[in-house]
C-alpha cells in the first residue's frame, strides 16, 4: 500500500484540509460557475449532506487569501481546469451559524455579535495589507455596525468586493423551536431585532456593490421566510433542477469513489457487489426536486461507512450514523402538542412508507405557523431530510437507514419491547438457520404485543419492515438485509446476506411475504394448518432467485413465502 495513500476523512468540513490531508473529495466545483448566475442564492438541505464543507470550498475558491494556493487547492478539478474570472478575487466573510448559542434573547444577542465580530475581525487583520489600518472591529459594537464599517471601507477605498457565506443560517433559530422557545423565536425575528438588522445591512451591501454575492445554506426555510422583510433579495435555489446534485452523491460518483477506494486499500474486489448493494439500500434514495430524477447519496453518512470499511475491509456492524438518529427529537416536537398525532403519523409511514402530500405546498417559503400544521407535517420532514419524493402525489422513507429509525420510533410509541427475550431466538438462529422457528419467535415476541388498533391495520409491508428490524437489531454482526431489492422478474420483500467476513458467508435468504385479512383468507375454504404454498407465489420468488443465481452464482441460497393471515396467524414455506 502506497504511503501517500488517500484518507477516508469522516466528518472533515474543511475543504482545505481535505486537500493538505489527501482526502478523498468527490468534485462539485462546477457549481460554482452555476452560482456565479445567481444574486443571492439560499440553498437548503438536511443536516449531514455536506453544506459546510461546500461553503469551506467557496470560501478557497472566492478568497484573495488563497489566490497563492490556487493550482493545489484546485488544480484537479473541474473549476481548476474551468476558473471563472472570479477566482480569488474577492474578500471572503465566511459566518457560521450554527456556534451561535441558544438562551433568552440577550444572550443570543450577545452570542451571535460575538461569533459574528470574531469572523470580521479576522477578515480585516488578514487582509490588513489592503485595509492598511484604517479600521477595527470594535467587539462592543453590534455585527451589523462592525460589517457596516468594513462595507464602507471597501466602498470608499475601492478594495476588492466581500463574498459573504452564512453557513446553517437557521441553526440557532432551529433550537428555539426545538426547545418550545415560541417566544424567543418570534422576539428574534421581530422588526427592528438585531437578527432583521444584519441582514438589512446584507441587502444594503450587495446594492451599493460592496458585496459581490451572498451565499446561504440552511436546513429549513422558515427564518429566511420570516426575515423576507429585511432581505428579500435572496434567490431560493433549493428546488430548482439544475442543483439538485450539488450536494449528495450521485450514484456515477459514488461509482468513482469505491474504484478509487478499492484500488488504493487493496480490496478484494469480490465484495465489490455486495458493498454497492448494501450501501444504495442505506443511503441512497433521496429526490429533491423531481420523482423522476437519479436519487442521491447521503454523502456524509456515506463517509461514515467507508471510514470503517477502508480500516477494517469489513462492514461495520452499525450502518446508521449515531448522529442520525437525533433527527427523531423533530419528529417529537412536531408533534409534541398531540401525541396521537406522532402516532398517526409515524403508523402510517410504517405501514405503507407512504404518506399523501400537497406538490402545491413544497415551496421554497414557508412560516413557522405552518411548520406545526398536521397537514404540513409531510412538507416539514421532506425538509428535514426523513422524507423523499415517491410520485407526485406522495412522500415516502428514502432509505433503510430512515425505515430503521422510524421503525424504531413506532416501537417507541406503541410501547413494543424490542430489548428483551429475543436473544434466545437469535442465538438458536445463528446455529440452525431455521427461518421458521425465527419468525415464530417474531409472531410471539413482537406481534403479540401490538396494539389491536394496529393489528388490524397490518399488512406486508408492515411486516416485512419490523421482522427487518428485529433481526438487524440482533443479526447484524453475521447479516445484511436488503428490503424491496430488484430483479429483472420484480422484487424481493425481505433478504438476508450473509457478511462475507463473518461465518454466514455466502448464505442468502430471499423471503416473500404475503398478507390475507380474515375475509380474504375464508375465499380458500381451508384452515391455515391445511393451506397449501400457491402455485403464483412460488412462481414469483422462482422469479428472483434466478437473477439472484445469475449475480452470485456461488451464493447458498434458501427461499421462503410467509403467509400472515388477519388474527389468525401465520405460515412459512420453504419455496
Amino acid at each position: 500500500m502506497s504511503g501517500n495513500i488517500k484518507r477516508i476523512l469522516y466528518a472533515e468540513a474543511n475543504y482545505e484540509a481535505i486537500i493538505d490531508k489527501n482526502g478523498y473529495f468527490v468534485d462539485k466545483t462546477k457549481y460554482i460557475a452555476r452560482l456565479e448566475n445567481v444574486a443571492n442564492p439560499i440553498f437548503l438541505r438536511p443536516r449531514r449532506f455536506g453544506k459546510s464543507l461546500f461553503c469551506s470550498m467557496l470560501e478557497c475558491y472566492y478568497s484573495i487569501r488563497h489566490k497563492d494556493r490556487f493550482h493545489k487547492l484546485f488544480g484537479n478539478t473541474f473549476i481548476g481546469k474551468n476558473p471563472t474570472p472570479l477566482k480569488n478575487s474577492c474578500l471572503v466573510l465566511h459566518l457560521d451559524f450554527s456556534i451561535v448559542e441558544t438562551g433568552d434573547l440577550v444572550e443570543i444577542q450577545k452570542s451571535f455579535n460575538h461569533v459574528c465580530n470574531l469572523e470580521i475581525e479576522r477578515l480585516v487583520k488578514t487582509s490588513n495589507e489592503l485595509f492598511k489600518d484604517t479600521i477595527s472591529v470594535d467587539p462592543d459594537l453590534n455585527a451589523s455596525a462592525n460589517l457596516q464599517t468594513v462595507i464602507k471601507s471597501i466602498q470608499t477605498c475601492q478594495l476588492p468586493p466581500l463574498f459573504i457565506i452564512i453557513d446553517e443560517y437557521d441553526n440557532f433559530a432551529n433550537q428555539l423551536i426545538m426547545g418550545n422557545k415560541d417566544i424567543v423565536y418570534h422576539h428574534l425575528i421581530e422588526d427592528g431585532g438585531f437578527l432583521k438588522t444584519f441582514f438589512k445591512t446584507l441587502k444594503e451591501g450587495r446594492q451599493k456593490r460592496s458585496i459581490q454575492n451572498i451565499f446561504i445554506t440552511g436546513v429549513l426555510p422558515m427564518t429566511i421566510d420570516e426575515l423576507a422583510s429585511a432581505y428579500n433579495i435572496g434567490t431560493f435555489i433549493t428546488l430548482v433542477s439544475k442543483f439538485e446534485n450539488m450536494l449528495g452523491f450521485t450514484q456515477a460518483e459514488v461509482d468513482t469513489l469505491l474504484d478509487e477506494v478499492y484500488r488504493d486499500y487493496q480490496i478484494d474486489s469480490s465484495t465489490r457487489q455486495n458493498v454497492n448493494q448494501l450501501i444504495k439500500n442505506q443511503y441512497d434514495g433521496f429526490r429533491f426536486t423531481n420523482e423522476s430524477r437519479e436519487s442521491l447519496y447521503n454523502s456524509t453518512i456515506l463517509i461514515y461507512f467507508l471510514d470503517w470499511f477502508c480500516e477494517y475491509k469489513t462492514i461495520p456492524q452499525h450502518l446508521t450514523d449515531l448522529n442520525l438518529k437525533t433527527d427523531i427529537s423533530w419528529v417529537k416536537r412536531l408533534c409534541g402538542a398531540n401525541p396521537e398525532n406522532a402516532k398517526n403519523f409515524v403508523t402510517q409511514l410504517t405501514l405503507y412508507n407512504s404518506v399523501d402530500y400537497d406538490d402545491v405546498l413544497l415551496t421554497s417559503r414557508f412560516n413557522v405557523s405552518q411548520f406545526f400544521k398536521k397537514d404540513f407535517f409531510p412538507i416539514s420532514f421532506y425538509y428535514l431530510g426523513m422524507l423523499t419524493r415517491n410520485d407526485y402525489f406522495s412522500l415516502k422513507l428514502p432509505n433503510l437507514n430512515m425505515r430503521q429509525i422510524f421503525v424504531e420510533y413506532f416501537n417507541e410509541l406503541h410501547q413494543i419491547d424490542v430489548s428483551t427475550k429475543y436473544q434466545k431466538v437469535m442465538r438458536q438462529f445463528l446455529k440452525d438457520h431455521n427461518l421458521d422457528n425465527l419468525f415464530s419467535g417474531y409472531w410471539d415476541l413482537y406481534i403479540s404485543q401490538l396494539p389491536e388498533a394496529i393489528f388490524q391495520q397490518v399488512n406486508e409491508n408492515f411486516y416485512r419492515t419490523t421482522f427487518y428490524e428485529i433481526c438487524s437489531r440482533y443479526l447484524s454482526n453475521w447479516f445484511t438485509f436488503n428490503v424491496e431489492r430488484s430483479y429483472p422478474k420484480g422484487r424481493s420483500d425481505l433478504e438476508f446476506v450473509g457478511k462475507y467476513h463473518e461465518s454466514c458467508a455466502g448464505i442468502r435468504i430471499v423471503i416473500e411475504f404475503k398478507y390475507y385479512s380474515n375475509t380474504q383468507f375464508a375465499k380458500f375454504k381451508t384452515s391455515l394448518s391445511k393451506f397449501q404454498l400457491q402455485k403464483e407465489d412460488t412462481e414469483q420468488i422462482k422469479g428472483y432467485i434466478e437473477g439472484l443465481k445469475e449475480e452470485y452464482p456461488e451464493a447458498i441460497i434458501s427461499s421462503y413465502v410467509i403467509y400472515c393471515v388477519g388474527n389468525i396467524g401465520f405460515k412459512v414455506f420453504s419455496s
